[in-house]
């Protein structure tokens, strides 16, 4: 058997190893990972690529190493699910490091985070003042939790004793040049309106249209190809 061919066969073997073993560990998304997830999950890429790659050693012993990577991820995770206090130790806790504008040094100091850190996270937040803040977590998996003073909170229509209507997501209609037909038939519409209203905006064929989406205020978005996304039309329902 050639090199190649056995290169194959091991990555198709180290391929669906990872599908299987990672739909057996869930759906966590990245933005969600701890640093130990992190790390586990480059390890077991690691030990895939190895079995993929590595011609000067059998292939399964790096199967093995990869079943049981593998095999006490998913223990550890069923643990941390049923024991919290297993979870606290493996996952961390959230931590306070701002309270009542004030920084928390002490925990800071603890987590090993600089206060430049914790300022630039509190910047994607779009605060650049300390003193709006209330309360910042740091949060297990890097993110910040931040809570404005309530001076510093933007009004609301509840804060304005203003009734607003509940907001949809919209709904696609023509993607592609395609009509969806199914989407049509759950707005209670058919092909016939959808092209009047595509003739309102000065469309003569389907196929002219990249986009076309009914949003919830009843407006109909339009995104013709020739566009260069420098026309956006809207129309009316």
């Amino acid at each position: 058997m050639s090199e190649g061919l056995v290169v194959v066969v091991r990555s198709i073997i180290g391929y669906f190893s990872l599908f299987i073993f990672t739909r057996a560990l869930g759906k966590q998304q990245i933005s969600q990972l701890t640093f130990f997830d992190y790390v586990l999950g480059i390890t077991i890429g690691s030990i895939a690529a190895s079995l993929t790659t590595d011609l000067s050693s059998r292939a399964w012993p790096h199967w093995v190493g990869l079943f049981t990577w593998a095999i006490l991820s998913f223990l550890l995770q069923s643990m941390t699910i049923k024991w919290m206090y297993i979870a606290k130790y493996v996952d961390g806790e959230p931590t306070i490091v701002i309270m009542n504008g004030e920084i928390m040094e002490d925990a800071l100091r603890k987590m090993k985070y600089r206060i430049e850190d914790v300022l630039q996270l509190l910047r994607n937040k779009d605060i650049f003042d300390l003193s709006e803040v209330e309360f910042a977590i740091l949060e297990p998996n890097g993110n910040i939790s931040v809570l404005k003073k309530a001076e510093h909170n933007p009004l609301t229509p509840k804060d304005m004793n203003i009734s607003v209507q509940p907001s949809n997501i919209s709904t696609e209609l023509i993607y592609d040049g395609m009509i969806i037909e199914e989407n049509l038939a759950k707005i209670k519409k058919d092909k016939n309106w959808l092209i009047k209203e595509l003739k309102k905006q000065k469309v003569k064929d389907i196929s002219q249209v990249f986009l076309a989406t009914l949003e919830s205020t009843g407006n109909l978005y339009i995104d013709k190809y020739e566009d260069n996304g420098k026309n956006k039309d809207n129309t009316k329902k």
